[in-house]
């Protein structure tokens, strides 16, 4: 596999990934196992893009997510009949038997199959310098991350009644931890609040003037009223959103949360349609997504080979090996 200039987008293959992440690469790694070829749409957006290592994958703790993915399309280059294509799905919809996506740039690739692996948004806090830090001492995810901020001082960005149950998980590694609301009042009762106090978080209700930095690094966040709360480490608790418009195009069954519903092996709803990684509910990780699109990768492959030899073959001879 090489980088696919535009003009030789393929005009048809047997699956079509929408998301170049964790999931989306895993699913085409294994359709192309399954000699099924494959067209990866990557819009460049995948979560972790600003963070410099990721954490906790088996056999790679840590490692660059970057480079995980780098590694991931040099392992994919071995297979024939699979192109990952930078672009961006706006539109799919059924034609027949198969599937049209029409890309931003005016292309159209049909399909008889497609995998959704196009992740979820985060919504950032509107915090001066907030980009220089993220991904470094700047953070999404405690899970991923938390281990890092270990007996040092955490503040959490956010104002919501949810953000409490966050910040207050922190505390299995922050020495401190202090939720601060950037001048919005924080929506949790006077119970909630009764209990963050209990177990020593703190809530600012005051906005931020800036991050505050020694020789590059955080130290601290400067408050409209006064003060410096110090902290070497943040993290965010706003909103984050599935990308599911493609899904819904389709008619695929969504969780209140607006994920994708699928079965255990990727299917949605509706026949022809998986989806993999973060837009699927459940914890959102880097290894969870790579196993979710290996799974939906097989179940699309082995799907497009009992149309090929007809009858339902696959349920007889699924990859349970010992």
């Amino acid at each position: 596999m090489t980088s696919v200039p535009p003009a030789d987008l393929p005009s048809a293959v047997d699956a079509l990934v929408v998301g170049a992440g964790p999931a989306g690469l895993a699913a085409a790694t294994w359709l192309a196992r399954y000699r099924r070829s494959v067209a990866v749409l990557d819009s460049g957006e995948q979560r972790n893009r600003w963070a410099e290592v990721s954490h906790g994958y088996l056999g790679a703790d840590p490692t660059s997510p970057s480079q995980l993915l780098d590694n991931a399309r040099r392992d994919l280059s071995a297979y024939d009949d699979v192109a990952v294509v930078s672009g961006r799905a706006e539109r799919v919809r059924r034609d027949g038997g198969a599937f049209v996506a029409s890309l931003a740039d005016g292309r159209d690739v049909r399909a008889r199959r497609v995998i959704l692996a196009t992740g979820v948004t985060d919504e950032f806090p509107d915090v001066p310098g907030f980009f220089e830090h993220y991904g470094r001492r700047i953070f999404h995810c405690p899970s991923c991350d938390g281990y890092e901020t270990r007996d040092r001082p955490v503040v959490v960005f956010g104002w919501s009644r949810d953000v409490a149950g966050f910040a207050a998980g922190i505390l299995e590694w922050g020495s401190t931890v202090t939720v601060v609301t950037d001048g919005r009042q924080f929506e949790g009762e006077q119970a909630v609040r009764d209990h963050l106090a209990s177990v020593g978080v703190t809530v600012v209700e005051d906005e931020i003037v800036e991050l505050c930095t020694d020789a590059g690094e955080l130290t601290g966040v400067r408050l409209r009223r006064g003060g410096v709360v110090d902290c070497d480490y943040a993290f965010f608790s706003i909103a984050h959103r599935p990308r599911n418009a493609l899904a819904e195009q389709l008619g695929c069954e969504l969780t209140a949360q607006g994920c994708v519903s699928v079965d255990d092996e990727g299917r949605t709803s509706e026949p022809g349609v998986y989806a993999a990684g973060d837009v699927t509910p459940g914890m959102q990780y880097v290894q969870r997504a790579a196993s979710g699109g290996a799974l939906a990768g097989t179940a699309c492959a082995l799907s497009l080979r009992d149309e090929i030899l007809g009858g339902n073959t696959g349920e007889h001879d699924r990859p349970e090996c010992a």
